[in-house]
């Protein structure tokens, strides 16, 4: 299961990776696969009236960040159940062994047995889902909060029906290959505790004994590495919220119209699409705090980049596309990257 799985996952990232990156060339011959793949990216303003009947309410991101909330909780409530029983922290940092707790018999007999069960760099990994999941949640409850409180979608506001589904695939497949390395391990237990619980009962079942501390400081005792991605996820993390409470407050009390209002502050100041950035920004940080040796979340995080520079692109020209748009003297940040943005304005200045 676990080899199909990951296959499955690493596949299906490269799928979505391939035609975004080939369409982005700049060949003339692939601008039809260009126009094609920008149709299905679509969403809100930038969307063409052709187009709409092929087309679900904006407001459907909340089913995107609804089924995410749910499915990585349950993935996040089955792996740290599995942990904690099947692979517990010793109560030394991790790094190290419980080897002088066992010398001096400060131990309990049962959390010793249960250390000395489960290899080391197992625990290690098993954890380090644990972390990765939690991460994860916490993105996907602040998205859903925002869809919900903070935006605004006009009911004019559509998107393309394969955006919708690509949407639901992601908040899908995401938390999986988060997930993945210990998918066989955690099914098969929570099967076995369902199938125990089914057969014998509540009051019948084995119940260790819980120590509620453990239980939650036990993710704290990962390596250096995993809270520098944390450090990162949590940069990229506020800035988006920042960001979508500027996008937010364009929407709130703006009437239905065609004039896109160019937003400023923040991280608006040094490109067109600082929420695209700020994901990316996120998704480097989950890449961190696996440790880096992971292929399907590299591939994930591969999906997420050249997903998001490609929407940029539409709404980067649309602020460039009017005159009520921008004033000749505003400056034109560019799609995602700040480095690039320089580098454009540059251009332009001698042009």
């Amino acid at each position: 299961m676990e080899i199909g799985l990951v296959g499955l996952l690493r596949m299906a990232w490269i799928a979505g990776i391939l035609p975004l990156l080939v369409a982005s060339l700049p060949f003339p011959r692939l601008s039809q696969l260009h126009e094609v793949v920008m149709g299905f990216a679509k969403r809100g303003k930038i969307m063409q009236s052709s187009l709409y009947k092929f087309t679900v309410p904006q407001r459907f991101f909340t089913h995107f960040y609804a089924l995410a909330v749910i499915w990585t909780g349950l993935l996040l409530a089955a792996t740290w159940i599995y942990a904690y029983t099947v692979a517990p922290m010793a109560s030394e940092p991790f790094l190290y062994s419980s080897i002088a707790s066992h010398l001096t018999g400060g131990s309990h007999p049962f959390t010793l047995h249960r250390s000395h069960s489960t290899p080391l760099k197992h625990r290690y990994m098993v954890w380090k889902s644990v972390f990765l999941l939690l991460l994860m949640e916490i993105q996907v409850l602040r998205r859903l909060y925002e869809n919900i409180y903070v935006f605004h979608y006009i009911p004019s506001a559509r998107m393309h029906i394969f955006g919708y589904l690509t949407g639901l695939f992601f908040y899908t497949a995401a938390p999986l290959s988060l997930w993945s390395n210990v998918a066989v391990e955690v099914y098969e237990f929570s099967a076995n505790q369902v199938s125990e619980f089914i057969v014998r009962g509540k009051d019948q079942m084995a119940f260790s004994e819980f120590n509620l501390w453990e239980f939650v400081n036990s993710p704290m005792k990962l390596g250096w590495h995993h809270w520098i991605g944390a450090i990162i996820f949590f940069w990229g993390w506020i800035h988006q919220h920042q960001c979508h409470r500027i996008l937010g407050s364009l929407r709130e009390h703006r009437e239905e119209s065609h004039e896109y209002v160019v937003p400023h502050g923040n991280w608006f100041e040094l490109v067109s699409c600082p929420h695209y950035l700020a994901e990316i920004v996120i998704y480097a940080g989950l890449v961190v705090a696996s440790g880096g040796s992971d292929l399907t979340i590299w591939l994930l995080f591969g999906f997420v980049v050249v997903n998001l520079v490609f929407a940029a692109a539409e709404t980067h020209s649309l602020y460039r596309r009017g005159s009520k748009l921008l004033r000749d003297e505003d400056p034109l940040p560019c799609k995602v990257l700040p480095l690039v943005s320089q580098l454009i304005s540059t251009i332009d200045a001698h042009d």
